[in-house]
């Protein structure tokens, strides 16, 4: 009777992950649709708005001020050593590692090299466009605000946009970008959501960002992610281009091994075992075909001369290995008995 096992949780999770095709014939990439632009223009707009506001010292300056002065870490100090941790989701070093590594899993399962290059070039465009702007406008911080209700820009400082917010935005809103079904990307999109937001309030509560600063870098983010599908021919090109090295180095490698030795069938397989060379003055002895070869002792033998069965010597052994019996009298004691006929 055949009974199955009893699946645990974690099988069943790797179960389902052996389901996954490794080499999918349709990848799931996000096209620029109409939505898609209107978003992006829509986004591009409130960055400049933000922009603007800031720098012509507007009541979002005010507002940062005001926030500063009120010292959220000073009201709720209770929950400063959770946010303490809760930030390092913001930052570009763990995080890219934890989304690397889970991409470079994917990418090994799936046999493209698409998720690790999406994520190459999001981070590239993160590092160029928000470290331009942040070099660009030079706002100080308000640990180093040095004028009350001034926007603190050209002042050689590079808080604005925050980069924690726009890396939070980036780094987690890759995985709702590369999800393979609708609704992994929903839930995705909510999570790196609702992430990226505590981290940019984290800031505001640790005061190493004005809040325009958080709100400028959630708009790069999404800038980022937005304009990712324009990314995707160059992405495609690169991956057949490593692609096309890979194998262009794999073909030379097999060029330059050395063939293998053609053996003809019922050949002798002791080739690796070759008699040496005879001398030139000693005939080659020549073993004629058929000839029997010597037989080689087994390897669980004693070395020596062995002698076949037939022509041992009997060896008696000492005393009896059979049970004492009164009516039995011991081997050599008395003669034998004479045979009588019947």
């Amino acid at each position: 009777m055949r009974t199955e096992r009893n699946l645990t949780r974690l099988d069943r999770v790797f179960a389902r992950l052996d389901r996954e095709p490794e080499r999918p014939a349709h990848i799931d990439v996000p096209r620029m649709s109409r939505h898609r632009v209107v978003l992006l223009v829509a986004t591009l707009a409130f960055y400049v708005a933000i922009v603007w506001a800031v720098a012509i010292t507007s009541w979002l300056v005010r507002f940062d001020w005001q926030v500063m002065f009120f010292r959220p870490y000073q009201q709720w100090p209770e929950i400063h050593a959770f946010l303490d941790y809760y930030v390092v989701l913001g930052q570009r070093g763990p995080t890219a590692v934890m989304v690397a590594a889970w991409l470079g899993w994917r990418s090994w399962r799936q046999h493209t090299l698409r998720p690790l290059l999406t994520l190459g070039a999001s981070l590239l465009l993160l590092n160029i466009t928000v470290g331009a702007a942040k070099l660009g406008m030079g706002r100080l911080g308000p640990h180093y605000a040095i004028t009350i209700g001034s926007n603190e820009m050209g002042l050689g400082g590079d808080i604005f946009p925050s980069g924690h917010t726009a890396n939070a935005v980036v780094t987690w809103g890759i995985l709702a970008y590369l999800a393979s079904t609708p609704r992994a990307r929903r839930w995705l999109s909510a999570i790196s959501a609702v992430t990226s937001l505590g981290v940019g309030l984290t800031t505001v509560y640790l005061g190493t960002h004005w809040l325009s600063d958080v709100l400028l870098g959630w708009a790069a983010g999404l800038l980022i992610l937005l304009a990712l599908p324009w990314c995707e021919p160059v992405i495609a090109r690169a991956e057949a281009a490593i692609f096309g090295l890979r194998d262009s180095l794999r073909n030379r490698r097999r060029r330059t091994a050395p063939a293998p030795v053609a053996v003809p069938v019922g050949a002798p397989a002791l080739l690796a075992q070759r008699s040496p060379a005879p001398a030139d003055d000693e005939a080659p002895v020549r073993e004629p075909v058929g000839a029997a070869r010597s037989a080689r002792a087994p390897g669980y033998l004693a070395p020596g001369p062995h002698t076949a069965r037939s022509e041992r010597t009997p060896v008696t052994p000492v005393g009896s290995r059979r049970p004492p019996h009164s009516d039995r009298v011991p081997r050599g004691s008395s003669p034998a008995r004479p045979l009588t006929g019947g």
